[in-house]
This record gives structure tokens, C-alpha cells and sequence, in this order.
């Protein structure tokens, strides 16, 4: 691991992916001075902390719920928002905490996520062509081109967003909204099916019977409303992400503080790219999105690039191969990476494989292809002897019309209806909770199969 952060300039003799094409340099420098004097937006030990709790997971001791906006926008960061993202991850991680008996690392797409690849530079609708929409982060969403010019200003935004999306976060998670005895009220205006509101009132029944016996045992009550939770985004713009990397006082090597858990996305994880080498020089855990085309050796060469020491808890690989694709090209890539005495995080991606156009012309996914990767990647984890180590999705605290399917029958015509979404479809608040309960099955079918160290132990007999 580099003991230096990589200059601008030596990021950028790298011909990054997916970088705007700013039309004033100055102003780019001038923003760039700015934040390199802002604070910190998370704090170098609390990135040690989540590291620790990834080691875990490699280790299979924990499971992470990786969940956020697809892109989060400006708008979208008001007290209701937030709540409700936050209100539906603790709800999803409950059902898999109390079902599967593993702790569950949280971890928000959020505070960050503003920024977007795109597969094509410019967007054209008629006979007009203009930049593509690159998030908020970049440019604006109205096609006109006032708006889609890339403005570095936006930058700035982004932290403050950022900062206020975490500040409400922390007071949220540590001012009681986050105890078990909550968990109904999570529910209160949540969800609407009547099956899934069915199981998870059950399961909530059960705990707090579960809590009060425990209370009553003698154990403090304050241990039940104590909650870790991280922040993650895709570590896109390099303006950004290079100004917010600093000298950790304590240690003296490089952190970035722009968030907890950085990623490199399918576009941009190039191993001889201006991506893997940022990230390689942070301290952060690192995650690495593979796509259906990774191969097992270029899954090794990117882990020799970031992980050089073979870090505990360093490097997750996010994998994304599609419902259809994810039994046949996910097996090499991990029994590669084992072959290796290497043990990383091993998380499911169901959503971006899964994108397609409907009649109407909405982007959409269905709910049925995402149940079906995450069926496929426990399916390989339980065939490989290997443990299946998270969930990673886009999803709302909203009832959103984006994904068709799910216990509420939602259909192509309905993506009309309440189609929010500034970049790719989310799972709405039922979809998600539906989608906690599926993978609780299946960690409950894998642990009948293996020894669960978390629950290791045998009764005591006289």
C-alpha cells in the first residue's frame, strides 16, 4: 500500500474514466483548494472500526447490508428522506439479524453517492444532443444546456450534503430512533402488503419478547439500541475524492475521508487506471464492483494492486454478474481468489446485471431477476464451501413504482406512478423488506449446513 497520495496531475496523466469535462480549469482549482481545507467528513477510526467488522465477514462471522439511492440528489436531503432510508436498512437488517443469528455490518449508500457513470457521454432526445445527465454531483438533471453543462462548483454541494446527511444520520442512530424496542414503530407508516407486514410484525412480536426476557436476565437495556452504521459511495469524481484524502494524525498514512467504504465501479476498475491507483494508497476498506465479464486472474491482479498486504477486512468484491449469467461466471472468479489463500468479502449486487427497458419506456428491473442472482450467489457460495457475505442494493425508504414484481404485483403500467428515481430503478420500501426476509431464508438454509461461529456453542449439562 502506498505511504503517498497521488497528486491531481499524476491521476489525471492516467486518462480516467468516466471524468466531466470541466469548461473553466480555474474554477476547478479554486474549488479543489477549497475542499482540501474542509473537515473531514468521517473520521480515520471509524474507517479502522468498519475494517475490523469486514474482517468478520471475510472471515464469515457477520453479513453486510450495503443499501442507498441509486444516486442521491440535492433535493433529496431533508429529515423525511433520510429517516426513511435509514428506517428501511435497520428494518431489512433485523429480520436478517434475528432470522440468520449473525451480526449485520450496515452500510449506507449515502453522504456521497452523487455522482453516476453513464455509458454514453451526451444524451439526445429529437435532433438535440447534450451532456449526459452524470448526477448531481456533476451537472443538472433538466435537459437544456444551461443545466448539463459540469459545473465544479457542485463539488462543494456535494459535501455539504453530504455533511448534513451524516450529521442527521449520527443523531438519528444515536438518539434512540435505532433501539429494538423501536423496531414497530419502523413499521408504523412502512409497509403497506399485507404478507410482508404480517412477517415482519411476527418476527418484531418475537424479539421484543426475546428483549424482555433478556432485560429481565439482568442485561442492560442500552445494548439493544446501540447501532453501528458506515457510509459508502463510489469513489468517481477524483477531484473530489483526491482533496478529501488525508494524512491520518495517529498513523500517518492516507485515508479518505469523503466516507467509510469506498468503491471502484465496473467502469472504472482498470488495474493500470487513475481508480485502483487512489484507492490503492488509502487506508479505507475497498471495495471493487466485478462484472459478468471478470475473469479470475484479473480478479487476483486487482487484489495484488489494492491489497498487497493481505489485509484482514481490506477488500470486498462486489459482484454484479446478472440472474442469468451469475452460476457460470461467478464460480472461477472465487475458487481463483481462494486458490490464492486470499479471503476477501464476498458481496451480491442483484440489481445492476438486471436493467432493462420496458414497453413504456421505462428503465426498470424486475423483482423476480433480483431474487434470482441473490439466489444464484448463495447457490455458488453453498456449492464452494465459501461464505456468502452481503447484499448490496439500490432501494428507498419511499413507496416508489420503479421495480415491477414483488409481493405487491407491480406491473409495467404502474412505473408511472410514483418513478423518482435520478438514475437507475430502486427497490421501494416493500420490495426491500420482502427481499430482507428472502435472504434470512437462505442464511438459515446455509447455516443448517455449516457451523455458525457466532452461535457456536453447546448447552451445559450437570
Amino acid at each position: 500500500m502506498s505511504e503517498r497520495i497521488p497528486t491531481l496531475a499524476e491521476l489525471h496523466a492516467l486518462k480516467p474514466a468516466q471524468q466531466p469535462t470541466y469548461p473553466d480549469p480555474a474554477a476547478v482549482e479554486a474549488v479543489v483548494r477549497e475542499l482540501r481545507v474542509r473537515p473531514p467528513l468521517v473520521f480515520a477510526g471509524e474507517c479502522d472500526d468498519l475494517r475490523a467488522h469486514l474482517a468478520q465477514v471475510a472471515a464469515g462471522e457477520a453479513f453486510v447490508l450495503q443499501g442507498g439511492d441509486c444516486a442521491e440528489t440535492f433535493d433529496g436531503v431533508t429529515a423525511a428522506n433520510i429517516q426513511g432510508k435509514l428506517r428501511t436498512l435497520l428494518s431489512m437488517a433485523v429480520v436478517m439479524t434475528y432470522a440468520a443469528q449473525v451480526p449485520i455490518v450496515k452500510i449506507g449508500r449515502i453522504a456521497g453517492q452523487y455522482a453516476k457513470p453513464r455509458s454514453k457521454d451526451t444524451e439526445t432526445r429529437g435532433d438535440v444532443t447534450l451532456p449526459a445527465f452524470r448526477g448531481d454531483a456533476v451537472n443538472g438533471f433538466d435537459f437544456t444546456p444551461e443545466s448539463r453543462i459540469p459545473d465544479p462548483r457542485r463539488l462543494l454541494d456535494v459535501y455539504n450534503a453530504s455533511a448534513a446527511t451524516l450529521n442527521l444520520s449520527r443523531a438519528l442512530l444515536g438518539g434512540g430512533f435505532a433501539h429494538l424496542r423501536s423496531a414497530h414503530t419502523w413499521n408504523s407508516d412502512f409497509v403497506r402488503t399485507a404478507g410482508v407486514n404480517e412477517r415482519y410484525e411476527h418476527l418484531v412480536d418475537e424479539i421484543e419478547r426475546a428483549l424482555a426476557f433478556m432485560v429481565a436476565c439482568g442485561i442492560d437495556d442500552d445494548v439493544f439500541g446501540r447501532v453501528e452504521f458506515f457510509a459508502s459511495h463510489e469513489a468517481l469524481l477524483l477531484e473530489y475524492e483526491q482533496a478529501l484524502t488525508r494524512i491520518d494524525s495517529r498513523t500517518g498514512r492516507p485515508y479518505g475521508v469523503s466516507g467509510h467504504m469506498l468503491w471502484i465501479g465496473e467502469r472504472t476498475r482498470q488495474l493500470d487506471g487513475a481508480h485502483v491507483e487512489l484507492l490503492r494508497s488509502v487506508r479505507n476498506p475497498i471495495g471493487v464492483k466485478l462484472g459478468p465479464t471478470t475473469t479470475g486472474e484479473q480478479a487476483l491482479a486487482l487484489a495484488d494492486a489494492l491489497d498487497p498486504e493481505r489485509e484482514p477486512g481490506r477488500l470486498t468484491f462486489i459482484t454484479r454478474f446478472g440472474a442469468g449469467k451469475i452460476r457460470e461466471g461467478l464460480p472461477p472468479v472465487i475458487e481463483a481468489v481462494e486458490a490464492s489463500g486470499r479471503k476477501v468479502s464476498w458481496i451480491c449486487d442483484p440489481m445492476h446485471g438486471n436493467t432493462f427497458e420496458a414497453a413504456n419506456g421505462y428503465k426498470t428491473r424486475a423483482f423476480s431477476d433480483v431474487v434470482e442472482e441473490v439466489d444464484g450467489f448463495f447457490d455458488v457460495h453453498d456449492r464452494l464451501g465459501t461464505w456468502p457475505g452481503g447484499l448490496h442494493v439500490e432501494l428507498t425508504g419511499d413507496d416508489v413504482t420503479e421495480c415491477v414484481g414483488g409481493a405487491e404485483l407491480l406491473g409495467e403500467a404502474d412505473l408511472g406512478t410514483r418513478y423518482e428515481t435520478a438514475c437507475d430503478p430502486r427497490l421501494n420500501r416493500n420490495q426491500s423488506l420482502e427481499l430482507a426476509f428472502k435472504v434470512s431464508e437462505r442464511l438459515t438454509d446455509g447455516r443448517i449446513r455449516r457451523v455458525n461461529p457466532v452461535q457456536d456453542y453447546t448447552p451445559i449439562n450437570f
